[in-house]
């Protein structure tokens, strides 16, 4: 059995439903420790929600890198899952790792256990070759990316600004290829904003609207036009901005009653053509415009974040070509990541995994015909961004003045 699947094995069989760990952390710092990583745990939030959060560093030498900044490569992850859904539907125990039909079944074998178990086994194989590389290596891993997201990843990069930490590139270890590891990489994501908007009206008799102002009446106009309005066109890398509701909630239970109330959720997911201040604007216009009654509350949930072809796209995709023969397709469909926290540190993130057909369901599994190929890719990409370092550490001792 491969390194990666023995590994994958170990953090899959503990039951870390979201925002518990148990013990994944230590498991991970036990390999990494030996490594020269030095581990830090940066846990955070009430004792009843107790978020777990490891930051492990190798840092290289101070004379490696001569006078230019090494660059530091962050493997970014989480360790908790979503709950299982009804186990009697599973095929198999969802946290003992089974395997049939060339599939590793339990919940996070793709989302994300085998990824970190990948991160892990690279790295150890790219330092045995590669003893001082030109390049800072750390891990940034936490237990509260499936829950909240407020105590993990988001915690650490506020302690990372008040230190002034320096991140360069971040591989996050989402699964984001379609039908083959290596066919798609998520290079950006969309923001995330949502509001709820309550619109006041007046509660009466239904035989007597006159005597009172039915508010689900007088917001539908207003959201019809929010609902047909065009926000951005979006640009080549992100498709059009998209507003949409998730629930309206107005009325009594009773059929001969006028609610005073009708609450609705909306989201919006973003492109960088909009912010999420011009977006609130826009939609204060639209409903003062209606003459509404209202109140309306916003969560930004993350902006959007956007890596264009550079160093650590290009070492990604000559590791994917070098590994697969594929080409890859650059996305920034989908959801969110904890990509939008560290994009605020870290001026290149991508997102790097297997395929996601089953993340989320029951009988969660990859393929293990995915499983070395992502190895290999993380472990190549180390070696393209040392190359990159390497160059331009050559090209920096010939060109120096030469010493009195």
């Amino acid at each position: 059995m491969s390194p990666t699947l023995q590994l994958a094995e170990a953090l899959i069989s503990r039951p870390s439903v979201t925002p518990q760990d148990l013990g994944c952390l230590e498991l991970l710092a036990e390999r990494l420790a030996p490594l020269g990583f030095a581990c830090e745990r940066l846990d955070s939030g009430p004792d009843t929600f107790r978020v777990h959060n490891l930051w492990a560093k190798r840092s290289a030498k101070p004379a490696a890198g001569g006078q230019a900044a090494v660059k530091t490569l962050v493997f970014a992850g989480h360790t908790d899952v979503v709950p299982t859904g009804p186990e009697s539907q599973w095929s198999s125990q969802p946290f003992i790792p089974s395997y049939r039909d060339g599939k590793l079944y339990g919940r996070g074998a793709s989302d994300m256990k085998t990824s970190i178990a990948a991160f892990v086994v690279a790295v150890e194989e790219f330092l045995t070759a590669t003893p001082e590389p030109l390049l800072d290596i750390a891990f940034l891993l936490t237990s509260d990316e499936e829950g909240p997201s407020i105590d993990g990843t988001k915690a650490v990069v506020e302690i990372f600004k008040q230190r002034g930490e320096k991140l360069d590139y971040c591989i996050v270890g989402e699964p984001t290829a379609v039908h083959q590891t290596g066919d798609m990489i998520k290079n950006g994501r969309r923001g995330t904003l949502s509001g709820r908007l309550a619109v006041h009206g007046i509660q009466g008799h239904i035989a007597y609207p006159q005597l009172a102002r039915n508010p689900i009446h007088q917001a539908l106009p207003a959201l019809t036009e929010l609902a047909a309005t065009t926000w951005d066109q979006g640009n080549a890398f992100f498709p059009p901005t998209s507003w949409q509701i998730s629930n309206i909630h107005g009325g009594t239970g009773a059929s001969n009653v006028i609610p005073g109330e009708v609450v609705v959720d909306f989201n919006f997911r973003f492109c960088t053509e909009s912010t999420a201040e011009s977006l609130k604007q826009r939609v204060k216009t639209v409903l003062d415009r209606h003459g509404l009654e209202y109140d309306l509350g916003w969560t930004l949930g993350g902006e959007p974040f956007l890596t264009t072809p550079g160093d650590l796209v290009g070492a990604v995709q000559a590791a994917i070509h070098a590994e697969t023969g594929m080409t890859t397709e650059l996305s920034t469909t989908g959801g969110t990541s904890d990509g939008r926290f560290i994009a605020q540190i870290c001026p290149q993130v991508i997102e790097l995994g297997p395929p996601n057909a089953s993340i989320h369901k029951i009988d969660e599994h990859i393929a293990i015909a995915d499983v070395q190929p992502l190895t290999n890719i993380y472990r190549r990409t180390l070696e393209n961004l040392h190359a990159q370092a390497l160059a331009a550490h050559t090209a920096e001792k010939a060109f120096a003045p030469a010493s009195e």
